[in-house]
């Protein structure tokens, strides 16, 4: 089969940061599905695992961890999916990703892509959808009925995470304030449901009291904890609770947080996967109650660019895109080029 790999963890601007490569298919077996690849996209995750390093790899590592495909072998203890089922998942960092025509995957992480979207739509959510899901109702633990009302800062919104979080913590029934600052990432923002958006390039508690509000029960940091701690701790109300996808890189004062009794949790995606913990399950069970929401209209995709075909020289500038730091929303890349037809 096809893939995409790389041997050496180089920068993108490499001739062989990325290759074109060949490699056997793998079988399934077990609680594995063997997918064929449709659409994937691509993540920040990637490109931190793509970063530079010494390692050198004997076979390629393949990356990407967003797929949407269709299910061509189970393993002999599958019980969730059937040869033939459209599906959509995040899979495992510890395991070859989707930059492939076809990945094995393990069921308990899978879900039925919702009907109402394009391959490309679907691809662009499993990861940021079970990060922000996550991180909403796993690690606050907001709960859509007791806590509808209250008020979320999510910093940085308009990126894949914070695109698809504003929508759920609106579904959820709270007032959700995202950060942006160019004109094009406000309207963004605000197209997902932010009721408020304020300028992370300006101290944003002033802003805050602006909009007559003195402070949040919750907090999403989606970026540079390090940068926003401070103003963190000074925004958030007692007893309230801040959740992160980024580590802080320095010591921090915590006396505020102590003070006001602010619960902190970190949000990654792959803990339940990557230790193989008894609930992983639950990310199926987030991506078939998400497909739900998209079929029903609760929440769109945030799909906002495509590329095409998947080969090493579409997933470079794929790279260059997110490297840039002005991505919107999310980038898929579309089919294999003898896929195309079978993708659509």
């Amino acid at each position: 089969m096809k893939v995409v790999g790389l041997y050496e963890y180089l920068p993108i601007e490499a001739q062989e940061s990325f290759l074109d490569v060949i490699v056997d298919t793998p079988k399934a077996s077990g609680h594995d599905l063997l997918v064929r690849i449709q659409a994937i996209s691509v993540n920040p995750v990637d490109t931190k695992l793509r970063a530079s390093k010494v390692t050198v790899e004997e076979t390629p590592r393949i990356l990407g961890w967003d797929a949407v495909g269709i299910v061509t072998e189970i393993g002999d203890a599958v019980e969730l999916f059937q040869v033939g089922d459209a599906v959509y998942y995040a899979g495992d960092v510890t395991r070859p990703g989707s930059y492939a025509e076809f990945q094995l995957v393990d069921e308990h992480l899978v879900g039925a892509k919702p009907i109402n979207l394009s391959i490309e739509e679907a691809a662009a959510m499993p990861l940021t959808l079970i990060t922000a899901w996550e991180a909403l109702f796993d690690r606050i633990r907001i709960n859509p009925d007791a806590d509808a009302g209250k008020k979320l800062l999510i910093i940085n919104g308009s990126g894949g995470v914070g695109s698809i979080a504003t929508q759920l913590a609106v579904w959820a029934g709270l007032e959700v304030i995202t950060t942006a600052s160019r004109d094009e990432t406000i309207t963004w923002s605000k197209q997902q449901g932010a009721t408020h958006v304020i300028n992370h390039r300006k101290p944003l508690l002033p802003q805050l009291k602006a909009l007559d509000l003195e402070g949040v029960e919750y907090i999403l940091c989606l970026h540079n904890t390090d940068a926003y701690w401070d103003a963190m701790q000074e925004i958030i109300l007692p007893q309230g609770h801040i959740c992160s996808v980024v580590e802080l890189q320095n010591p921090v004062s915590m006396s505020l947080i102590k003070d006001k009794s602010v619960t902190v949790s970190y949000e990654f995606m792959f803990t339940r996967s990557k230790y193989n913990t008894d609930d992983k399950v639950r990310q199926h069970d987030i991506l078939t109650k998400a497909t739900q929401l998209f079929e029903k209209g609760f929440l769109k995709t945030t799909l906002n660019h495509v590329l095409t075909p998947i080969n090493a020289a579409t997933i470079k500038e794929a790279h260059r895109m997110l490297e840039s730091g002005k991505s919107i929303g999310k980038l898929v890349v579309k089919g294999f080029e003898e896929n195309d037809e079978q993708a659509n």
